[in-house]
């Protein structure tokens, strides 16, 4: 009787099932129709002729605005552009390169890139492409991209201007794979603590930090800061990768659950590198997503100390769908979890316009200059899975050590120069005429930046070229950015002879979140016991 009882239920619960499924099916294929006969109508009846692919794309985009902010429609033409960075390459010629008084400037040739094999080197001025004039008619960075940017195996031709050589130099170069990095750089920040900053969470992210992780750690590195202030994200898996080489066996890492969407829980395995090492996380209000997931199971887990501001707040998963011409929908599914439980999106359902405004908000309550001034309800409190430590949820990562933000050596005169590009012509003038000096002057970034100094002659020229832009230091201008030039200057002349590591060895030296993370790391028992002990 129980046998029969209970195979009743199950065919009940089947029919319901069905039953449902159809219902919902048939809702479905009603607002289809609706849609599909309004379309029909306008095509068919309105007074003018219609673009109904453009129409049916505003629908698609009027639809997705009554979601989240981060449910999109994107062109066929967007999602190619938002999937280079991710996937780690793009097809090109492989140069860095800059528009400087109206030519386009070669800041480097990538290393074993397509250019750098036939002989383009830094310095390069390109004058034409496939034989058509593209010095001195206002040509944008795009439409350089749009004539070098191709299919690999594909051929270019290009003629250069080289300093020095009276002839052009023509060149044909055969288009291919280019990396993108996703770490901005990687050394020693001093005998025993490894800086590695990343820029994004791409396909290749957590191989290109193994890989730097290991040659520190083979220089002496047993502590490490990891930069991810202004790192938008990425994939979810390489953040998932990335917090396991620091967590231990079987450490929850994140899980993601939605309406629709089964709790998935993510664990550490046993194979982090870095597990044995003390670990800071420089975060601040552009750190979103991924970087979020690393530096919340981090905290969460009372592994290492977060320093800077609070994190940007997205917690939001996106699965894309793909549509027939290309484009996709980005559609929200689930949310991401630390390991405490804290949800990390940040509140939007107040509409699309003040979710955007959320940043400038921050700033107008003093959030930026003090943590004094961000309040979280007892209804957020959440507890440190290892010690027990309370730490909040309610939209992004609260950090363990505020630091404010610096505006105190950033003048008006200096906005603008950055602003108007002063700063950048300068440097590729510079570079322009000093490379080979500057090379043989210093063979070694460490002897540049012991011995190299900004002159006064430099910082005339400098003030020269803001004359000729209409920019002057005012008497409203209390603040002087003199050493703050000096120190972007100096960075920027180091980046164009080497690369971004170089950059940043120097720029970080006055960063005041890089200083405190050296100073925690180099006192760690006394920041352990007072920051990561209940």
């Amino acid at each position: 009787m129980i046998h029969i009882l209970k195979k009743f239920s199950i065919q009940l619960l089947l029919i319901f099932a069905v039953s449902a499924s159809a219902v919902q099916g048939q809702i479905l294929n009603e607002e289809v129709l609706k849609y599909a006969k309004a379309l029909h109508a306008v095509d068919n009846y309105y007074i003018d002729t219609v673009d109904r692919a453009k129409l049916t794309e505003k629908a698609l985009v009027g639809m997705l605005k009554e979601l989240d902010p981060h449910t999109t429609y994107l062109t066929p033409e967007e999602v190619k552009e938002m999937n280079e960075p991710l996937e780690g390459n793009f097809e090109g010629i492989g140069i860095q390169f800059n528009i400087f008084k109206d030519t386009i400037y070669v800041i480097s040739p990538v290393t074993g890139g397509p250019s750098e094999k036939v002989g383009i080197k830094a310095g390069d001025r390109i004058v034409r492409i496939e034989g058509e004039k593209v010095a001195g008619i206002g040509i944008s960075t795009n439409g350089v991209r749009d004539r070098l940017l191709g299919e690999k195996g594909t051929k270019v031709n290009v003629t250069v201007k080289r300093p020095g050589v009276d002839k052009l130099l023509h060149f044909t170069i055969t288009r291919d794979k280019i990396p993108i990095h996703s770490m901005d750089a990687a050394y020693m920040a001093d005998d025993n603590t490894g800086y590695i900053k990343l820029n994004r969470f791409a396909l290749t992210t957590n191989e290109e930090f193994t890989e730097a992780a290991k040659k520190l750690k083979n220089k002496g590195a047993n502590s490490f800061i990891l930069d991810l202030r202004g790192n938008g994200g990425g994939y979810l898996e390489q953040a998932i990768k990335l917090a396991d080489e620091f967590l231990s066996k079987n450490n929850l890492i994140v899980y993601t659950e939605g309406h629709s969407v089964k709790r998935q829980d993510n664990y550490a395995t046993d194979e982090g590198i870095c597990k044995d090492d003390n670990i800071v996380v420089l975060i601040d209000e552009g750190s979103a997503s991924a970087s979020e997931i690393v530096a919340g199971a981090i905290q969460d887990w009372d592994k290492g100390i977060i320093i800077g501001r609070r994190s940007f707040g997205k917690g939001l998963v996106q699965r894309p769908i793909n549509l027939p011409d290309g484009s996709m929908i980005r559609l929200t599914i689930a949310r991401y979890h630390t390991p405490t439980g804290r949800v990390i999106q940040k509140p939007y359902e107040n509409g699309r316009k003040e979710y955007g405004q959320e940043l400038l908000k921050r700033f107008d309550k003093g959030e930026m200059m003090s943590a004094d001034s961000i309040d979280f309800p007892d209804s957020l409190k959440y507890y440190t899975k290892k010690n027990g430590r309370v730490v909040y949820g309610g939209g992004g990562i609260m950090p363990d050590i505020f630091i404010p933000i610096d505006t105190t050596s950033y003048s008006e005169y200096f906005n603008d120069l950055i602003r108007h590009g002063v700063i950048n012509s300068f440097i590729l003038k510079f570079i322009d005429e000093n490379r080979d000096q500057l090379k043989e002057e210093f063979p070694t970034v460490e002897s540049f930046i012991q011995n190299f100094q900004i002159t006064d002659e430099m910082m005339n020229s400098l003030g020269k070229m803001a004359e000729e832009e209409d920019i002057q230091k005012t008497k409203a201008d209390t603040t002087d950015s003199t050493g703050e030039i000096k120190t972007q200057l100096k960075a920027l002349i180091a980046r164009d002879l080497w690369d971004m590591t170089e950059y940043f060895q120097i720029i970080n030296e006055s960063d005041k979140g890089f200083k405190k993370a050296r100073e925690v790391l180099n006192n760690w028992e006394e920041y352990k016991n007072k920051y990561l002990m209940k």
